[in-house]
């Protein structure tokens, strides 16, 4: 099937006045300029004068479920972890058909906005979700949006010095041969991938070391990526400074998440030597700046993460 997209009033590809693009199949074979045609026969032609043509966007960090807990009163004007302790109690209550109607409302209005590719971090497994990237799959294929899904993980619960209840984590083992199933289950690696599966423990201070090293291990042995929130609050360095004894990033690189297999979602505390050492290992940030701002978490350096090598991308964070 050959469709000719004609005649947009501009198109990032090309100047105003372009003739358009021809799209086969899946993929665009010509992009055509000003008062030419496509170099064979068309099947299908689409009028796109007074459109303006642009690529899909791609968000780069989201937290599907929390659609359904968007308007809580209890949670407004708080800060990161005063706001995730007023809903973690309700989070935990997940079951699998709240996750699939969370993930379809939040991928449709994701292609409403003209987006085509997301990723979601999901990290919540109570007891009646413990197969919720399964129920986003089901989801995300019915709707129909390219999707990374990050099997997340939260092992650490409030006895243990974690944000969490008990009942929404997991035993690190569980968590480990769940993410194996995932990817084995899901993860395509082709050219033209509709889904790829990621693995992306919830942040340092959710997880313990070892199952952000194993973690690590078993995502590079499946040939995946890693993901995880980072530097997103003061109160996030301070824990690390009082856990670990090191800063949040000084922590990720001694667990191997120093890497170009990595994103990060926020990003917005670092100095001027960490964002050099993070572009230099080609690690990636996605910038959340709604989020950030209905936080107030801070502002994330952009421009100086892009100058020094980072791969920049957006995010929602949370419908």
């Amino acid at each position: 099937m050959r469709t000719w997209i004609k005649s947009p009033t501009a198109a990032l590809c090309g100047a105003s006045g372009a003739s358009g693009i021809v799209v086969e199949s899946d993929r665009i074979v010509e992009v055509l300029g000003p008062g030419t045609e496509p170099a064979a026969a068309v099947d299908c032609i689409y009028d796109a004068t007074d459109m303006v043509l642009i690529p899909g966007l791609i968000n780069t960090h989201h937290h599907y479920y929390q659609t359904l807990t968007r308007t809580l009163p209890e949670a407004l004007n708080k800060s990161l972890f005063s706001w995730l302790k007023s809903l973690y109690p309700i989070w935990a209550r997940l079951d699998e058909q709240m996750v699939i109607v969370a993930t379809e409302l939040a991928c449709c209005e994701l292609m409403l906005s003209g987006c085509t590719t997301s990723s979601d971090h999901h990290y919540l497994f109570p007891a009646g979700a413990s197969h919720a990237i399964d129920a986003q799959v089901e989801a995300v294929k019915k709707v129909g949006i390219r999707s990374v899904l990050t099997r997340g993980s939260m092992s650490l619960g409030e006895d243990q010095g974690g944000l969490p209840p008990v009942t929404a984590v997991q035993n690190e083992d569980t968590i480990l041969l769940d993410c194996e199933r995932v990817i084995a289950d899901y993860h395509d690696p082709d050219s033209g991938s509709m889904l790829q599966i990621a693995l992306a423990p919830c942040s340092p201070f959710s997880v313990s070391k070892e199952l952000m090293q194993n973690t690590a291990d078993l995502a590079r042995t499946h040939g995946v990526r890693l993901h995880t929130h980072l530097a997103e609050t003061h109160d996030e360095t301070a824990y690390c400074l009082r856990e670990f004894g090191s800063t949040p990033l000084d922590y990720l690189e001694q667990v191997g998440w120093l890497t170009d297999d990595v994103w990060l979602a926020h990003g917005i505390h670092f100095c001027a030597e960490e964002i050099q050492k993070l572009g230099q290992a080609g690690v990636g940030i996605t910038h959340c700046p709604s989020s950030n701002m209905v936080l107030g978490s801070g502002l994330c350096p952009t421009l100086e993460l892009e100058r020094a090598g980072c791969a920049l991308g957006l995010g929602v964070d949370g419908s």
